[in-house]
């Protein structure tokens, strides 16, 4: 897999986005996929696969925790650039039996109660989206998390046997907001009341000042555990 990793490097490397987005869209035809969760970077990339008419399906993990804000981007994502976004929901039973066994809120309870939620909610629901796919599209930045910098720009997943790309991997917070603006771009209300990473709504607080960019995710937990499975490094 060195030698496809390479490979796709040579796409994407010191490449425009939208060129590099373009690349993969004809190296992968049919089979690039980008998921997004409706936090700015997401909505960075979703503008230039909309704006620009790029063939790479676009989804979303509906978890049923999400803030009402973030259905409110949603769809105005879908009102402006009028792409499809698909949604993906959890398992119905798993649901039903997690919350029968242990109630709404058990992963306020342990590590492990967390990963099973995440795994239910989250990741089973992304294994369905990224059946058939071979280029999965991302907005992870490298300065989101101390885990986050020992990605790469483009990786080969293991666990969903596919490429993974993050084409705005060194962008730095302050270039992708000055995007946004510039391309009026909507974006999460949150982003406004200190939210700089959004997930469920259980699950995510506004951070203080001189906090870590993630510290509103999983809050009461070790910073060392603060990722979901989604993006295992």
């Amino acid at each position: 897999m060195d030698a496809l990793v390479n490979d796709i490097k040579v796409l994407v490397d010191d490449k425009p986005v939208v060129e590099a987005l373009a690349s993969l869209a004809e190296r992968f035809p049919g089979k690039a996929v980008f998921s997004t969760s409706f936090g700015i970077e997401d909505q960075v990339i979703t503008h230039f696969i909309f704006s620009n008419n790029l063939p790479i399906r676009v989804f979303t993990l509906e978890t049923g925790r999400l803030f009402p804000e973030t259905y409110y981007v949603w769809n105005r994502t879908l009102e402006i650039y009028k792409g499809d976004i698909e949604a993906y929901f959890p398992d119905t039973h798993a649901v039903q039996q997690l919350i029968s066994q242990k109630g709404p809120s058990s992963f306020y309870e342990s590590v492990e109660n967390r990963k099973e939620c995440c795994r239910i909610r989250k990741i089973e629901p992304l294994q369905r989206a990224l059946e058939g796919a071979s280029c999965w599209i991302t907005g992870i930045r490298s300065e989101q998390s101390d885990n986050r910098q020992g990605m790469s720009q483009v990786e080969w997943d293991t666990t969903n046997q596919l490429i993974k790309v993050h084409p705005i991997y060194n962008w730095s917070l302050d270039e992708v907001w000055k995007f946004a603006k510039e391309h009026h771009i909507p974006y999460n209300p949150l982003h406004d009341k200190g939210f700089p990473s959004i997930g469920c709504a259980p699950c995510t607080r506004s951070v203080r000042e001189g906090e870590d960019f993630r510290a509103g995710r999983w809050w009461w937990e070790d910073k060392s555990k603060k990722e979901c499975g989604l993006h295992a490094t």
